[in-house]
Parts: structure tokens; C-alpha cells; sequence
């Protein structure tokens, strides 16, 4: 009986601890999964715009406005330049200029 009451507590104590002390959200995403009709792209932010990944400034992607707003934000399907025009002269540009990266659909599609 000492056993389950002392389990009970401790479940308790670790419930209310999870809720009264939250991790914190990041200020930038780590990872941003895009859903497409090609399949899936799972982008890592932070490598990309991490100093110690590829250090890639903020208005490189970003391009338009004072802060970073969601790329659907602008490019809508209805727009000039849609999302996955913007995606793939944006991405895989940078990839053949830096000869790094993906370049097959397929490396970027994947789930």
C-alpha cells in the first residue's frame, strides 16, 4: 500500500512540475515540415540559419518585409510566384551555387 500511495505522489509531483515549468519555445524553428503533393520536405532552420550550420542570413529567404514572416504568407497559390516556384528556384539555387545540398527531387521529397 506504502508503494502505490508513494507511486501516486510522485506521479502527482511530476505532472505538476511538467505543467508549472514548460520548455521554453524557441525564438526560430528547428525543423519546419512542408506538405506538398510530391511528398513531404522536412527543412532543417537551424542547420541552414545556424553561424555553426551554413550561417544563411535571415533576409536571404525571408526577402520582403521588415521581419520573417511564413513563405505561404506571400506566396500563395493565386500569386505571381507560388510556394513551390519560390521553393525550388530559392533552395535548390543556393544548392547548385554552393555545389552542396540536394538537387533530385527525390532528396528533398522523402516522407
Amino acid at each position: 500500500m506504502l508503494a502505490y500511495a508513494l507511486a501516486a505522489i510522485l506521479l502527482v509531483v511530476g505532472v505538476v512540475c511538467y505543467a508549472a515549468f514548460p520548455a521554453k519555445t524557441p525564438e526560430e524553428p528547428v525543423r519546419l515540415m512542408f506538405k506538398t503533393t510530391a511528398g513531404k520536405v522536412l527543412f532543417d532552420h537551424k542547420t541552414h540559419s545556424a553561424d555553426a550550420g551554413y550561417g544563411v542570413a535571415c533576409d536571404d529567404c525571408h526577402h520582403e518585409g521588415d521581419e520573417p514572416v511564413a513563405c505561404s504568407e506571400c506566396h500563395e497559390p493565386d500569386s505571381e510566384v507560388k510556394r513551390s516556384d519560390a521553393f525550388h528556384s530559392q533552395c535548390k539555387g543556393c544548392h547548385e551555387e554552393s555545389g552542396a545540398g540536394p538537387l533530385e527531387c527525390s532528396e528533398c521529397h522523402v516522407m
